[in-house]
């Protein structure tokens, strides 16, 4: 599933590309076309990520949400803003009216795929697209999500409120942190399945839940009420700051003894990326046990069982 980080990289591409200009809104599947109807040419006005959810107020006062849920992607295609300059290779991927030799799939990973035509714009869309967003320039892909809705104002500010802190989406990063204080410490659920919680905290999936554990050494298992709070304060620090790393470098990278050269070679290598997540069975790369995976509220949990007591 893709995680936070994805989401608010792509709420940042949409405002390079999209935000405050008139955009084509159509529905290729068909699944969305009523809600399409209602937001063709109109004018983007914003968008913003709260956790895994992307909010696009248009002027008409309505607002495109978008969940991605397990298997939800995009797609880019045409003049596709750097969003740092690590980005700037692949900053344009085509020009206006010709489809680029390449698009841009963001997703739970983000990759660069050869389009099968070099001639056509806009692209043919490619699968069962749900909603397309364009402009002369650009085109903005989405394929699977869970959600893809037309909101009222009131609406969006709803479900936005059911969530939990974003630390990029606060005003105040400390004062949301003792939020999720309260919310895991008052609880006997074990903080594993509070940290997936999208009420209790915003952005969290199982990869970063993962990691996040084993570099605080706590146990998943362990019930929220008996951790102590200024363990729950690292986690939320620690969150924040893995969150920021992945909004810059597109990647889910979570090991803190990696030298330059070695964040490069895990930067194109997943295998090399986290300490436990996805290496069930695998020595524990701090003591050398072997990686556990357990089913927890009916996802995987990767742990180790000697450093996370």
């Amino acid at each position: 599933m893709p995680e936070g980080h994805t989401v608010h990289r792509i709420a940042r591409q949409l405002t390079l590309d999209l935000v405050g200009r008139p955009v084509s809104v159509s529905s290729p599947q068909g699944r969305f076309a009523d809600g399409a109807a209602r937001l063709d040419g109109r004018t983007m006005l914003a968008a913003t990520a709260v956790g895994k959810q992307l909010f696009c107020p248009f002027d008409s006062g309505e607002v495109l949400r978008v969940h991605l849920g397990l298997y939800g992607a995009w797609d880019l295609y045409g003049q596709v803003s750097p969003l740092t300059a690590g980005d700037a290779t692949r900053a344009s991927l085509g020009a206006p009216r010709v489809r680029p030799a390449t698009r841009l799939r963001v997703g739970e990973d983000e990759s660069e795929h050869a389009a099968d035509d070099g001639l056509a714009w806009p692209p043919p869309p490619l699968g069962q697209v749900r909603v397309r967003l364009a402009t002369d320039a650009f085109v903005a892909d989405l394929r699977g999500p869970s959600a893809c809705e037309v909101l009222t104002p009131d609406d969006a500010a709803a479900v936005r409120d059911r969530l939990g802190p974003d630390p990029v989406a606060v005003d105040d990063v400390d004062a949301a942190g003792e939020v999720v204080v309260e919310r895991v410490t008052g609880r006997g659920v074990a903080v594993g399945q509070l940290l997936m919680d999208q009420s209790v905290v915003a952005g969290i999936g199982n990869i970063y839940r993962a990691e996040l554990l084993f570099r605080a050494r706590l146990d998943p298992w362990t019930p929220g009420r008996r951790v102590p709070a200024g363990t729950v304060r690292a986690l939320w620090r620690d969150w924040a700051g893995l969150l920021a790393d992945g909004i810059r470098d597109g990647v889910m990278l979570t090991r803190e003894d990696l030298d330059a050269a070695g964040r490069e070679a895990a930067r194109h290598d997943p295998a090399l990326r986290h300490w436990v997540y996805g290496r069930g069975g695998l020595p524990c790369r701090v003591c050398g046990t072997p990686v556990v995976v357990e089913d927890m509220a009916a996802r995987r949990l990767y742990r180790c069982p000697a450093c996370q007591v």
